[in-house]
């Protein structure tokens, strides 16, 4: 009987999937492995499977005995249950009741010129520092932040502060250090909120204040998950799509050459990158069967989405970065189903005005230093490159 692969998979190159990852996906579809702190999961590798699951209520992120359920990591904000096992659907449907209007396309579409302008200013400071930039400490993480701030009404000046807090949450090694991030930033919230209250602005917070059945320490934790969510996997997306059309050039040049195919290089960009993560966790509500085989009620399952975009059955020779890919919006990186990611309409939003602005002003701009001298965060949820040096 072998032994359960250990997670998380050894990434060798920022391009390429695990090897470890690919091997188990050509073996089958389920497979028995332990977590990053040594607990069993079953992990799902095939792209059909993971998308009907992610859409499957027999899954969720509750556990009937949270102290005793498998963990993915340490990680306060993925690493183990989330929310009440007893009402989580319908706090769930409530929380998404609440967010999702301020998230709209329209609303999207509507704030599109004020993004466009953030980004024009952030390119200028970028074409000042010629002729060597670096692309994300200039551009890929102030502008989801910037933008974030804006939106929320949470002040861009406290950035260094709640950045370090979401940092220290999203840490998979070290619990003590992600439950202290996550309560830094409840009390920020908290704190925000207050202000809110008194001196009301045009944001969503204050929106949130107005609403009838919100208490303060809802809207803080809302406004915090928000803020979290809003700019950390789009920093790490912004920097990763740049990355991957710098080092294929002819990728880059065909951008530069036709901007129509910016949507579907966007989708391709959202798909590309080798995740070594271990996949999104959720745990089984009821005794089930997946690919055959019998999962228990409270069974820890990873849903590997970086797998399943790389699935050769839906991407031909998937490991290929290829922004004209006919099937590229299949990929699942912001899920699918009744949890498909509401801030989806925003990073595509700053993902398309981001990089059309810099096809645009800087079309012959290539890599300062090898790709193999890159550094990325590790041990974080998130991930993404320390830098990305560029010049033009």
């Amino acid at each position: 009987m072998p032994h359960p692969t250990q997670l998380p998979f050894v990434q060798r190159s920022l391009f390429q999937s695990p090897t470890e990852q690919c091997d188990l996906r050509a073996r089958g579809s389920v497979h028995e492995v332990r977590t990053q702190v040594g607990d069993p999961a079953w992990l799902v590798t095939d792209h059909g499977l993971v998308r009907r699951l992610l859409a499957d209520d027999r899954l969720g992120r509750s556990h009937p005995e949270p102290s005793t359920a498998a963990r993915s990591g340490e990680s306060a904000l993925f690493g183990g249950p989330l929310g009440n096992y007893l009402s989580e659907r319908t706090d769930h449907e409530r929380m998404r009741s609440l967010i999702q209007p301020h998230f709209t396309p329209k609303q999207m579409r509507a704030f599109s010129p004020r993004v466009e302008a953030l980004v024009d200013q952030l390119l200028d400071e970028v074409a000042s520092s010629a002729p060597e930039a670096d692309v994300v400490s200039m551009l890929a993480t102030p502008l989801p932040i910037l933008v974030i701030c804006e939106l929320l009404g949470v002040p861009y000046e406290d950035r260094m502060m709640f950045r370090g807090w979401t940092q220290a949450a999203a840490d998979t090694q070290d619990r003590k250090r992600s439950e202290q991030g996550v309560a830094d930033l409840f009390g920020y919230g908290q704190d925000l909120v207050a202000v809110k209250r008194h001196h009301p602005s045009d944001d969503v917070i204050s929106r949130w204040c107005t609403t009838e059945g919100l208490d303060d320490d809802e809207i803080a934790m809302l406004s915090m998950a928000l803020l979290f969510a809003g700019h950390e996997t789009t920093v790490m997306q912004l920097g990763m799509g740049v990355l991957l059309l710098l080092a294929h050039p002819d990728q880059w040049q065909i951008l530069t050459e036709e901007p129509s195919s910016l949507e579907n290089a966007i989708d391709e960009i959202l798909r590309a990158p080798g995740k070594p993560s271990g996949g999104i966790p959720r745990y089984a509500r009821t005794d089930l069967e997946i690919g055959g085989i019998a999962v228990a009620q409270g069974d820890l399952v990873l849903l590997d989405t970086g797998s399943a975009n790389h699935d050769g059955n839906v991407f031909e020779d998937p490991e290929r970065f290829d922004i004209g890919r006919p099937t590229a919006s299949a990929h699942l990186s912001f899920g699918h189903g009744p949890r498909y990611c509401i801030g989806a309409p925003l990073a595509r939003l700053e993902l398309r005005t981001a990089l059309s602005g810099l096809v645009r002003r800087f079309p012959a701009m290539r890599l300062a230093v090898p790709t193999e001298d890159l550094e990325v965060h590790r041990g974080s949820l998130t991930g993404g490159l320390v830098e990305l040096p560029v010049t033009w």
